[in-house]
């Protein structure tokens, strides 16, 4: 551990976060709550997201050599999911479905290098409460994760490292809390498709910035969707905890460049040291200590397997493209690993989940409506397969 702060990647993590830690919307769907047979979720409070890219299960959890940390040590602290799946291909898509439960389209499948409306912004299929159509940025009546939540009054908050390192990049505001809600205007390009090395902030690599019920209101933006320069200072108190805490490394950290426009090598390597650094952090906060939940997982993985009601064709489900995956049905076997006090270490499921499942889970845990496809009879929430420590 010394070594990696002594590593100049930890300063770029220490420069945004430099405070110590002292140790029912419209388009919702379905109603919240039951999981597997009725099983109900334990009391969880607080939920850390760390979405990571690019990395098949046979890459990440597979080959232990190249990330240990992952791959070895937190599966053994909580439990493993080998079956969890993305839901489409390339990066954007799956974050979208990941806060919203919206299928892809034809821009989010390319992540959207130009940032257009979503057109036309009215036509909404059944059961599922899919947009039909084509776009970037959907309108404020499709909600998001973070929407539920401010709509129950339940905190929240998206953390996006680098985001407002360079606002001309990004178009941040400065907050009290640091640079916040950074995105291109609507109908201009996307300045941070690529990394420069004072910022690697990828603004795809999150999916608040795309739908107007977050951004349309300045206000509202800038006090959900952060950089990590107040992440530590949260961290240090119950109170300063959002209860849903979304996590978004840099393109160097999440593994998506390799090597690193800095020069480090990147890929599973800056995994590896990114959450090292970070999940004690987490583990060591109050919040956490009081019914915590950390969920670690991929964008996408190598292939386009796809479980839980994602098929080939156009569907209610799917209705703007018959492959979500471009060349199939899904974004690939990922995995995803959580800890928790109620989940017993050493946890190993074989349960088909994916990204719409840990949407629904999410919502189950805070008492919310199940958005767009994590409402699908075939996408199952988080069962006692994964809450093994009742």
């Amino acid at each position: 551990m010394k070594d990696l702060l002594k590593r100049p990647r930890w300063r770029l993590i220490a420069a945004s976060a430099a405070i110590p830690l002292t140790l029912g919307l419209v388009g919702a769907a379905s109603a919240a709550g039951s999981t597997q047979g009725g099983f109900r979720p334990p009391p969880i409070k607080h939920v850390w997201y760390i979405d990571l890219e690019n990395e098949g299960f046979a890459q990440s959890f597979g080959d232990p050599s190249a990330d240990p940390y992952l791959a070895t040590t937190l599966p053994r602290m909580g439990a493993l999911l080998k079956n969890y799946f993305a839901i489409g291909h390339d990066s954007l898509d799956n974050y979208i479905a990941q806060i919203s439960g919206q299928a892809p389209d034809r821009a989010t499948q390319n992540d959207c290098g130009k940032w257009t409306r979503f057109e036309p912004a009215h036509h909404i299929r059944p059961p599922f409460h899919q947009l039909v159509g084509n776009g970037c940025v959907y309108p404020g009546s499709i909600p998001t994760l973070g929407n539920q939540l401010s709509q129950a009054k339940i905190g929240w908050k998206a953390y996006l490292q680098d985001m407002g390192n360079l606002p001309s990049r990004d178009h941040t505001t400065m907050t009290k809390q640091g640079p916040a809600c950074g995105h291109a205007a609507i109908g201009t390009s996307d300045d941070t498709e690529g990394a420069v090395p004072a910022d690697q902030y990828a603004t795809r690599h999150e999916g608040f910035m795309y739908f107007e019920s977050v951004i349309a209101d300045r206000s509202f933006c800038d006090r959900h969707v952060l950089s990590f320069q107040p992440l530590l200072h949260d961290l240090a108190s119950v109170h300063g905890t959002p209860a849903f805490s979304w996590i978004s490394p840099n393109l160097c950290f999440d593994g998506h460049d390799a090597p690193c426009v800095t020069g480090d090598p990147g890929g599973l390597t800056e995994i590896d040291a990114f959450l090292q650094i970070w999940i004690p952090q987490i583990l060591n906060s109050p919040a956490y200590k009081q019914n915590g939940l950390i969920i670690v997982t991929f964008d996408e993985g190598s292939n386009s397997a796809a479980c839980c009601g994602e098929t080939l064709g156009r569907t209610a489900s799917h209705p703007n493209t018959a492959n979500p995956g471009m060349p199939g049905p899904g974004g690939g076997r990922v995995g995803a690993v959580l800890l928790s006090r109620f989940i017993k270490p050493g946890t190993v499921s074989t349960v088909d989940y994916n990204h719409y499942s840990s949407l629904r889970s999410i919502e189950d845990l805070f008492g919310l409506a199940h958005l767009g496809d994590a409402a699908m009879p075939q996408v199952k929430s988080f069962g006692p397969d994964v809450y093994t420590n009742p």
